[in-house]
């Protein structure tokens, strides 16, 4: 032991190696639970030492050597990941959270937390949707990223007056607004057909950004009234609502006889689709480039059946702070323009 080592710094080592052997015995049955949990005990440990001893933050250093020392065939004892684990017990104080909710998670994801959000409420949304949809590493960065948690259950709807309180309820939390498309990369959409064969192109991510429970059924999906023929742009099979989605997608602001339009759809699709026996009432979801909150809230007063109304981009927004400080199309035509006229008339 180095000189520098507290006196009773060997004695609280061994009663951590005690616990580490003792939680990496109960691993075998419950790997991801016991080892997050033992981490989080590594880092109260940590956290209680430093404040009741004042040891400094070199104590992590040698602790994490010591462990390893031990424990040679364990990963997860590096100074880095303790000093996470420390970080880790200090973000969440209370053990009964830990055992509950956050401990469900794999450590890697508790980390991506740690480092992407900062705010304790919405560390806990992340958590709930995490394990209520399954969500991957991957998949939870990318939905910190887009900021899911100011996104979902965002989108004007008439659900409270057109559907049953808990599926009302259950629809209203499902959908998004915006809808973040930015994996199509289509940084000037010429149609909606265009956006359209994109994302069924890139399906497996479209059904990521819907969330958990959306079946696809088909694009441009044909129907047949009175001898007529209408085609929904993407029709969806909800398997937690147990209803059909219908999805209609503009390539402009939002309109008031688009909701015309999806009503329709919506009625003939409860008609020849539905299973009047097992299926709740179909839904109806709209897809603008943009809209105005009033003028949707008008449209959607008359409308019968349950309509929800969102915008959606096909590509990743700038960051404010950064678009505020380039310069404008206008600005850059107008410049360009000062330099032709400043050249020589045989340059022009």
């Amino acid at each position: 032991m180095p000189i520098s080592t507290p006196s009773n710094y060997a004695a609280w080592l061994e009663s951590l190696k005690t616990q580490i052997r003792t939680a990496r015995v109960k691993a075998s049955l419950a790997v991801n639970k016991e080892l997050v949990l033992l981490y989080w005990q590594l880092g109260r440990e940590i956290i209680d030492r430093q404040v009741t001893e004042g040891w400094g933050a070199k104590v992590i250093d040698q602790l994490a050597n010591d462990l390893k020392a031990e424990f040679p065939d364990m990963t997860g004892l590096s100074p880095r990941n303790m000093k996470y684990m420390r970080a880790f017990a200090e973000a969440w104080a209370d053990e009964a959270i830990v055992q509950q909710a956050v401990a469900q998670l794999p450590w890697g994801h508790n980390v991506r937390l740690l480092d992407m959000v900062k705010d304790r409420p919405t560390r806990e949304w992340y958590i709930k949707k995490t394990i209520e949809q399954g969500w991957s590493r991957s998949v939870l960065e990318m939905q910190i990223e887009s900021q899911a948690h100011l996104r979902l259950g965002a989108a004007q709807t008439n659900f409270e007056s057109t559907l049953p309180a808990p599926q009302s309820d259950l629809a209203r939390d499902l959908l998004k607004d915006p809808y973040a498309f930015d994996f199509l990369g289509l940084l000037d959409p010429t149609n909606e057909r265009t956006i359209e064969k994109a994302l069924i192109h890139h399906l497996k991510d479209f059904l990521i950004e819907l969330g958990v429970g959306f079946a696809f059924v088909g694009s441009q999906y044909r129907l047949e009234v009175a001898g007529q023929e209408s085609f929904i742009d993407l029709l969806f099979y909800h398997t937690r609502l147990h209803c059909y989605v219908v999805v209609e997608l503009k390539n402009t602001a939002f309109k008031p006889e688009y909701t015309g339009q999806l009503n329709y759809y919506i009625a003939v699709t409860d008609d020849l689709l539905r299973d009047k026996t097992v299926d709740a009432p179909t839904i109806g979801l709209l897809l603008c480039k943009s809209k105005e909150q009033t003028i949707v809230e008008y449209a959607l007063q008359g409308m019968s059946k349950p309509i929800g109304v969102s915008t959606y981009r096909t590509s990743p927004e700038m960051p404010k702070e950064l678009a505020d400080l380039l310069p404008s199309i206008e600005s850059l035509t107008e410049q360009l323009d000062a330099q032709v006229l400043e050249l020589p008339a045989d340059e022009h």
